[in-house]
């Protein structure tokens, strides 16, 4: 069976509202990305060199990366010998395969969140200004709520005007107490406060902003280190996660500032919003491949539930649901 078959099957056939927001949230990448494929595919008859060199070009430009799209069409020219390949509209198939192959590779990390059971789980998030930092604690506040959890907010990014009162009006929607000092303040004290805060209301979540622009790289890369010494003082093992927010907009910028941080904090997973607002969607993999980092959830649209889990099959999916959608049986 086909990869394609097998997804169609998957997707196609289910009542799975999430398979249809990844269908939703890449609309822009599929456009881009899939159309362009197509009509490689519609122009060549077979599959050669020439075919390869220009699927090359299709992959650097949806932002796969450079590395990461060399390492895939070398597995792709291999499998469409062993296969013995010849049309290439069967190589579309393996394209998406491949794809998902390549992102579940590097198993090492793990892709849920390190969620502690009965006990107060810290997570804290990183990433510059205008990100989408202080949307997505909010988003992830209402999604632990639903789930029946205690969840609070930790207003830790004291030095940009606004930010404290920006998560207040999150806080205030979700339904979640929001811990703060005035701005200006230092942040590692309002970690503390929060952390105590957390534990006597007995919270189960305790999610926590943090600046994203201080005076230079330095300064900032110093103050999370503060903020995160300051939390695993009072609770061993404690932030259980630091999740990285990057504006898949950006771009390569964005696998910049996943470098800078990565070299700086121990990130353990990426959060990837806009994925939505983007043509170049290829940055997943980008930032899987090269920097070994999970992306544990995509922004995939504006709504309280658009922030979703992410799952590699069906990222693959939104990439070529026309297609998949279309194929005879």
């Amino acid at each position: 069976m086909s990869f394609f078959k097998k997804l169609k099957e998957k997707f196609t056939t289910s009542t799975d509202s999430i398979s249809e927001k990844f269908k939703d949230g890449l609309a822009k990448t599929r456009d881009n990305f899939s159309e362009k494929v197509n009509d490689l595919v519609a122009r060549y008859r077979k599959v050669d060199e020439d075919f390869f060199e220009e699927l090359e070009e299709i992959l650097i430009q949806a932002d796969v990366g450079f590395d990461t799209v060399m390492q895939l069409v070398d597995e792709l020219k291999t499998e469409v010998k062993k296969r013995n390949i010849k049309d290439t509209a069967d190589v579309q198939s393996v394209i998406s395969e491949k794809l998902v192959e390549i992102y579940e590779a590097d198993d090492t990390s793990p892709t849920t969140l390190n969620i502690q059971e009965n006990e107060l789980t810290i997570i804290l998030f990183v990433g510059v200004n205008g990100v989408g930092k202080t949307t997505t604690i909010g988003k992830l506040a209402h999604k632990f709520k639903q789930e029946g959890k205690h969840v609070m907010l930790a207003a830790g990014d004291t030095f940009r005007a606004g930010a404290i009162e920006q998560l207040e009006v999150w806080g205030e929607r979700v339904g979640v107490d929001v811990i703060k000092q005035a701005e200006g303040s230092d942040p590692a004290a309002v970690m503390f406060d929060a952390v105590q805060a957390a534990k006597s209301r007995k919270a189960d979540i305790l999610l926590c902003d943090t600046a994203g622009r201080l005076q230079n790289k330095v300064n900032l890369m110093n103050e999370l280190e503060k903020v995160k010494r300051v939390i695993e003082r009072e609770v061993p093992g404690a932030p259980h996660e630091v999740l990285l927010v990057l504006d898949a907009t950006t771009g390569q910028n964005a696998l910049i500032q996943a470098k800078t941080f990565k070299d700086a904090t121990n990130v353990t997973g990426i959060v990837l919003s806009k994925l939505d607002g983007t043509a170049k969607g290829g940055i997943v993999l980008a930032i899987r491949n090269e920097l070994h980092i999970p992306v544990k959830f995509v922004g995939l649209g504006e709504k309280m539930d658009d922030l979703q889990e992410f799952d590699a099959e069906k990222y693959v999916y939104g990439l070529f649901s026309d297609t998949i959608e279309n194929m005879n049986e």
